[in-house]
């Protein structure tokens, strides 16, 4: 057998992997999902997973978003280092906000194409396409060791720029539509499918929290979810992988007891005391896909005009009821380790059941069919960590999720 060195991303040595390494970041994975679908008997092969494997809980990034903790799962660091602190960021040089989803926004390479520079075969599937370019990064399509393709655009993947062609034919599944539990099912059959006809050396599979935003542990739609991914999870299980089970962001319910959003309009109160307009309150969760969140999360960010009494704002700030914590950039930088330049002059963080919002006329909540259910916040910072091998899983200092691939291929280098 070949000897293959480690390969270094980012100031951290992974171990080469003898059976393929996979991360499985499963979008809005609240523990109790796994929690009540295994005590109803829906997950057999989590369950034994964790009796006979490894079984921990880890912290995500702050914001608990889906950006900042892909990518940090992505990288094997936190935002200060990748770059990635949101879904958006607000440049106030230019005065514009703008998605962070492509690739000049990231800052560090990413531990796939480290190791696609290493000689490995590298397999990426997301959910949703916004990911798909960032986690790509670094990638070359024309030796067949590298593919990188989104269930939401897969139709149209080609060889070129995907690696794939037409991924929904090849694998016999339609392309989903955004909103549905079948755009993570999809990620999952391709993920099987990669595995046992491709053979991967690396492979990430992450998937879009639809199902979570919409419906609690307990209810049946939720449970049918974590049911479907344990079908699969057992074929890639049985195929001899490595693997690690993780999660971007818990998530919880942001709503009264009449189901209606409960919110804290931050923007309306900043124009109240500094003047219309004069500060700038930026949501990180806003995407295109808001749909089911209305782009009401439990971080935010403002920037103060010039002059403002910066502390005399957060105390006002933070006699509110409903925010959890609010403190200045250069805290912020250093409890949640961000980018100072991507983050404005205060951080907001809110409690548990409350969201933060702009203005109220800015947010239409009419598309939310059912009531809030969202994450940004430190309540949705504890995530799974499962790996499906026993290894050395140190409970201090706290174990992160993008920690997934350097215990993925430790497992898979044993």
């Amino acid at each position: 057998m070949t000897q293959h060195a480690p390969v270094i991303a980012n100031d951290r040595e992974y171990p080469w992997p003898k059976v393929p390494a996979i991360a499985i970041c499963l979008d809005g994975c609240e523990p109790e999902y796994l929690t009540q679908a295994i005590a109803a008997g829906l997950m057999p092969t989590l369950k034994r997973m964790r009796a006979t494997g490894t079984d921990r809980l880890a912290h995500s990034v702050i914001p608990s978003f889906t950006n900042p903790n892909n990518l940090s799962i992505a990288t094997g660091r936190p935002p200060i280092i990748h770059g990635i602190c949101g879904n958006y960021l607000y440049d106030p040089e230019t005065g514009t906000e703008v998605m962070m989803n492509d690739v000049r926004f990231l800052r560090a390479p990413t531990v796939f194409s480290r190791f696609y520079d290493a000689g490995a075969r590298v397999a990426i599937v997301t959910a949703k396409d916004k990911l798909r370019a960032l986690l790509g990064a670094g990638l070359k399509f024309d030796d067949d060791r590298a593919k990188c393709f989104s269930a939401e655009k897969s139709d149209t993947s080609t060889v070129a720029e995907h690696g794939q062609k037409a991924a929904s034919t090849w694998l016999g599944m339609a392309q989903p539509e955004v909103y549905s539990a079948e755009l993570s099912e999809f990620v999952f059959a391709a993920g099987v499918k990669l595995l046992a006809e491709w053979k991967p050396d690396v492979m990430y599979l992450t998937t879009t929290d639809y199902v979570q935003h919409k419906y609690a542990p307990h209810q049946p739609e939720a449970q049918s979810f974590y049911k479907m991914f344990d079908k699969y999870l057992k074929q890639l299980d049985e195929m001899g992988a490595a693997i690690v089970v993780t999660a971007d962001h818990g998530m919880k319910p942001k709503h009264d007891e009449a189901g209606d959003p409960k919110v804290i309009y931050v923007q309306d109160l900043l124009d109240d005391w500094l003047g219309k307009e004069a500060a700038r309150v930026i949501l990180p969760i806003t995407d295109p896909y808001v749909v089911h969140h209305g782009a009401l999360g439990g971080f935010a960010t403002a920037y103060l005009p010039k002059g403002a009494d910066v502390a005399g704002i957060i105390a006002r700030l933070a006699a509110k009821p409903e925010l959890l914590d609010v403190m200045d950039k250069a805290e912020a930088v250093r409890r949640f380790e961000l980018p100072a330049d991507r983050i404005g002059d205060i951080v907001m963080i809110s409690t548990e059941n409350m969201t933060i919002g702009t203005s109220a006329h800015r947010h239409d909540l009419a598309a939310l069919n059912e009531p809030l259910r969202s994450h940004g916040g430190l309540t949705e910072q504890v995530v799974p960590f499962i790996v499906n091998r026993v290894i050395d899983l140190p409970s201090k200092p706290v174990l992160r999720n993008f920690d997934a691939f350097y215990y993925a291929t430790t497992a898979a280098a044993l």
